[in-house]
């Protein structure tokens, strides 16, 4: 894969938002066929689909083209692309996004108390299936329950999933909530957990009791944001194995490119392919974390 294009932008990009790996390598796991990244976003370009005025960071540009690009190099059919708070309410870019992926591609919206429902049905026909709420205090002030239970309202008999970014320390403290929502909900990125918690930490043990509820997921996706370590991301790896093995029927993965608001360098997009090898390495489970998990959760269709 040529070095992805880095669309100008009329804004410096943040602290925490470096280019995307400009080599990744060709994973050597070869996956199922309608293989699905359940969790991606389309950045822009800026000049097309401005960043929000109130927006908590500036990323680099990351186009629909230079995504799709991204999935053939990895050999990944479909995706989810899930709206970034950069770009607050506005869902042009994820609606022109969708607009172009011929049935490949599932979205996941920013829906709050202002959003119509006229918008919330344009959405669902362009294929949104979920929405996603933001506990993270570096993207926005965390919804109350007032809040929630409105979004609820919104999206009322659409069969869209509640799609929870929380940081490790909160799952325990949401954990009451969590049981409360109605349908199914998606915590991400492993719930962003402290590795030095242990397995038995709260946040953990937390999880485990949400994905006992068989109404809880979990994206094993995000092993360079909580690895201690660094790559291979071993400790993390060996944390999101142990859930695929846990609740196999209850996991999707992602490769959360273009990786914005981390510490270090975005990661080999490439090796993040290759770990699902270790994080899935039955293969009955693998073509659940794969494909049949993101197609019923995500309303993609069941056949090839």
């Amino acid at each position: 894969m040529t070095e992805p294009a880095v669309h100008p932008t009329r804004w410096a990009p943040s602290p925490g938002c470096p280019p995307p790996h400009p080599a990744p390598r060709i994973p050597s796991l070869v996956l199922p066929p309608d293989s699905c990244d359940a969790h991606c976003h389309v950045l822009g370009p800026a000049d097309v689909f401005p960043y929000a005025p109130d927006r908590t960071f500036t990323p680099l540009d990351a186009p629909k083209d230079q995504v799709r690009s991204l999935h053939a190099h990895l050999g990944l059919d479909r995706a989810v692309i899930v709206q970034s708070s950069c770009h607050g309410h506005d869902h042009s870019v994820l609606l022109d996004a969708l607009s172009s992926g011929d049935g490949r591609l599932r979205g996941v919206a920013l829906i709050g108390e202002a959003t119509a429902r006229g918008e919330v049905e344009e959405l669902h026909r362009a294929g949104v299936r979920a929405f996603r709420l933001n506990f993270l205090p570096h993207l926005r002030t965390p919804p109350t329950r007032a809040e929630i239970d409105t979004v609820l309202e919104r999206v009322d008999g659409l069969d869209w999933a509640v799609q929870l970014h929380v940081r490790g320390e909160e799952i325990a403290a949401l954990e009451g909530l969590v049981r409360t929502l109605p349908g199914r909900t998606v915590i991400d990125h492993i719930g962003r957990v402290d590795l030095a918690e242990g397995r038995d930490g709260p946040a953990l043990r937390s999880l485990r009791a949400l994905l006992d509820s068989g109404q809880v997921w979990v994206k094993v996706s995000g092993v360079d944001r909580i690895s201690r370590q660094g790559p291979p991301y071993a400790d993390a790896v060996s944390l999101a194995a142990s859930l695929v093995a846990y609740a196999p029927e209850r996991v999707v993965w992602g490769t959360d490119y273009p990786h914005v608001n981390i510490a270090s360098d975005a990661p080999d997009d490439g090796l993040l392919v290759d770990l699902v090898g270790s994080i899935a390495p039955d293969p009955a489970h693998l073509q659940r974390l794969m494909v049949d998990n993101p197609a019923e959760l995500f309303d993609f269709p069941t056949a090839h």
